[in-house]
């Protein structure tokens, strides 16, 4: 996919986006158990962490879904739409504090977790700047979904932090739990609602399920 720019004369959601954009509070956030079961198995064929299986997933979810490929460019010049967006998510470091990671996205499970695991391992040893060791490899910083992982605790909702202008896709991962013979995990998902609705979310959540089961 190519990178395109949306003018907003004869978009559908330029009502939408013109009602949201400018509001003090404009995203909104759902939270959604998906099923893990097997999950950890299934990573090992893959030689990926569940960790990195689920980020993987969510990341080709998000980019099946051109909303979440979207920024808001500045006054009324309208909405640039990326052919691709990779993730950056939180690791927790040695020292106990957390550093960023830029996860590129590979569509092979493979090939991520192979490219992944070394830049994992360097930014678990580094120290100060949040973005240590970080190697985002060229990619344009708004060309990002924001990720983190939460394996302490099985959430039921989640709010991310937003800066001003800030209109990335966030994306939580919550504790594994079992219910029954099914394991579930909670995912909470954070989307500018200028660029995003509530149908968006739903294409996402279900391509990170079907995605999980074709592990």
């Amino acid at each position: 996919m190519q990178d395109r720019h949306i003018s907003l004369d004869a978009w559908p959601r330029r009502a939408a986006l013109e009602h949201f954009r400018h509001m003090a509070q404009p995203a909104f956030s759902v939270t959604v158990p998906v099923d893990v079961t097997g999950l950890r198995e299934r990573a090992l064929r893959h030689a990926a962490t569940p960790w990195l299986a689920y980020h993987h997933a969510a990341l080709e979810a998000a980019n099946s879904v051109p909303a979440m490929r979207q920024t808001l460019l500045p006054a009324d010049q309208g909405v640039h739409e990326f052919g691709a967006v990779h993730a950056s998510t939180t690791v927790l470091r040695s020292d106990g504090s957390f550093g960023f990671i830029t996860l590129v996205r590979d569509p092979s499970l493979a090939a991520f977790a192979e490219r992944a695991r070394p830049h994992l391992e360097r930014v678990r040893q580094a120290s100060g700047s949040l973005s240590a060791a970080d190697e985002p490899g060229g990619s344009d910083p708004l060309a990002t979904v924001h990720m983190t992982a939460l394996p302490w605790f099985a959430f039921t909702a989640f709010t991310h932090a937003r800066g001003k202008g800030d209109d990335r896709p966030k994306v939580a991962f919550g504790r594994f739990k079992e219910e029954g013979a099914r394991l579930l995990m909670p995912v909470a998902v954070d989307v500018h609602h200028a660029l995003c609705d509530g149908l968006h979310v739903g294409r996402f959540f279900e391509q990170l399920q079907a995605n999980l089961d074709a592990i």
